[in-house]
């Protein structure tokens, strides 16, 4: 099984277009040491040849472009994209799939009921694209038994909701329901080993803590360093749990959580990181707190085969 990291950024990427906070405008400027990074996507393969996406992120085709493996060039027309997962609405995660209008035939699409509906009104790219190639849509249920693709022949994929809310434009915005935000956990059939993919986790419930303890590679929630970092930033007025995410630092935050992990040789991975957050400084302070816990920071074209 085969994973990859597209996009590594929250909404907005990094540098954010319009923002001048110390991070943004240093790499801009060439004065920290940081990378730029694409929003947050990943692709998941059994043979290295057929890929999900999960996430179409605004970023997809300078995505597609630093990936050759999702553009294979076997015929006129083609990707190796085989099919597309989102695990929320968000705009981050669903926007790039106005950019896969060309699709020659209707994308396979898989969505809980609650991110379909919230596809088919507040933003409705489902209807839209009805008009190109259009949607083969896949319903994500939680008492079905687990999602076995055609594209990822030996990969189970188990779908963990996730307390949180509904994006800004959903009508459900204020009434949060099953299915507006999921982890993912894939796993390996013949040889056992898992992934759990969450970049919005709000919550540390028991499923998920039981999804986080079970696997082998995790790739979670590293939006925020502080619950406040937007404040004191002076930039928005809403804390990250306001916003549906653990900051990192501080009692109960993420690093605290991974540091409760005691499996071996578990991989820790921080993805969906805000343009504001200082861990994206590689030399800097918040770097190394987060090395000396055995986390890593996710960046773009990161690859794991488990």
């Amino acid at each position: 099984m085969k994973i990859k990291v597209l996009g590594s950024s929250a909404g907005g990427g990094f540098p954010q277009w319009n923002c001048n906070c110390r991070n943004c405008d240093g790499v801009r400027r060439g004065t920290i040491n940081a990378a730029r990074r694409t929003q947050s996507s990943i692709a998941v393969s059994a043979n290295g040849v057929d890929w999900l996406l999960v996430n179409a992120s605004p970023d997809v085709l300078a995505q597609i472009a630093a990936n050759p493996e999702l553009q294979p060039a076997r015929r006129i027309r083609d990707t190796g994209i085989a099919a597309i997962l989102t695990v929320d609405a968000q705009i981050d995660h669903v926007t790039g799939l106005l950019m896969l209008r060309e699709h020659a035939t209707p994308l396979s699409l898989y969505t809980t009921d609650a991110v379909w509906e919230d596809l088919c009104t507040g933003f409705p790219i489902g209807p839209l694209l009805f008009d190109y190639c259009g949607f083969e849509r896949h319903a994500i249920i939680f008492d079905g038994g687990p999602l076995l693709l055609d594209a990822l022949p030996g990969v189970q994929i188990d779908a963990v909701p996730l307390t949180s809310k509904a994006p800004p434009y959903s009508p459900h915005r204020t009434a949060p329901r099953l299915g507006d935000n999921i982890g993912l956990v894939f796993t390996n059939r013949a040889s056992g080993k898992r992934a759990f993919y969450a970049p919005g986790i709000g919550v540390i419930e028991p499923p998920v803590l039981d999804a986080m303890r079970s696997a082998d590679l995790l790739l979670v929630d590293g939006t925020m360093w502080t619950d406040d970092e937007m404040i004191r930033l002076g930039i928005l007025q809403k804390r990250a749990t306001e916003m549906g995410h653990l900051p990192q630092s501080g009692p109960g935050g993420m690093i605290e959580v991974l540091d409760s992990i005691e499996r071996a040789g578990v991989r820790k991975v921080l993805v969906h990181i805000n343009n504001t957050n200082p861990i994206l400084v590689d030399d800097g302070p918040e770097r190394r707190t987060l090395s000396e816990h055995g986390i890593e920071v996710g960046y773009d074209g990161m690859a794991f085969d488990l």
